[in-house]
């Protein structure tokens, strides 16, 4: 059975290789992100069951102008996958500038909150549809020099479990942790990244995993081992 399937940030990491993979099996993708040029090369690459569109997913009135698009386009979306995110430089907290702890907040949170809101009235009305909430184990556990992305993950995950309890009975919201993948992010602050798992492998473990999330994950923190 094909899905309607709404993913950010998909320009690249784990993204990308999601909604590769859920495409290549069939599921209409819907997705969004900052670079234009790559946004239409993924689309040429991929069948006709995928809509990619760029935008800032941390400007509240765009991101409702594309769900509105969306919506009247598309079945309300089967999963909504709030994937995009970006990290700091590694510093400690009082050496990390003021505008990219900002800025880190806007996407990561801000944006989270941007793609629900816009989204998530629809889906209500219609009682259907499961919320996927990238977080991370820096959003259960820490590290010195990623604070200001820690604190981000774990407002998803407080964002992810708050959201579960408002729900009507038959939707779902998870936090879901990917694990360690080998992405740029990781290669940031990771001089190790390149010995982990690539998102393409990664992807074909995911893209199943999260098509079978039950009710009874509702509220749960997941990880993808």
């Amino acid at each position: 059975m094909s899905s309607t399937i709404v993913i950010t940030g998909v320009t690249r990491g784990l993204g990308r290789a999601l909604a590769e993979q859920f495409s290549s099996m069939g599921h209409t993708v819907i997705g969004c992100g900052r670079n234009k040029d790559i946004l239409k090369n993924l689309s040429k690459s991929l069948p006709e069951n995928t809509y990619f569109k760029a935008l800032d997913i941390s400007d509240h009135d765009i991101v409702r102008s594309w769900a509105k698009e969306i919506l009247g386009k598309f079945d309300v979306p089967d999963y909504l996958i709030n994937n995009a995110a970006v990290i700091n430089k590694n510093a400690p907290l009082w050496k990390v500038p003021f505008q990219e702890f900002s800025d880190l907040i806007d996407i990561n949170v801000k944006g989270t909150y941007n793609t629900i809101k816009s989204f998530l009235p629809e889906m209500v009305k219609y009682k259907k549809g499961t919320i996927v909430n990238f977080s991370s184990g820096w959003g259960r556990t820490t590290s010195a020099q990623v604070a200001p992305y820690c604190s981000s993950k774990w407002a998803i995950e407080g964002l992810s479990k708050s959201l579960s309890q408002e729900l009507p009975d038959s939707m779902i919201s998870v936090a879901l942790s990917p694990g360690v993948i080998d992405t740029d992010m990781l290669r940031s602050c990771n001089l190790n990244a390149r010995s982990y798992e690539k998102p393409e492998s990664w992807a074909k473990r995911a893209a199943p995993y999260i098509l079978n999330i039950k009710q009874k994950d509702n509220g749960a923190s997941l990880t993808i081992s």
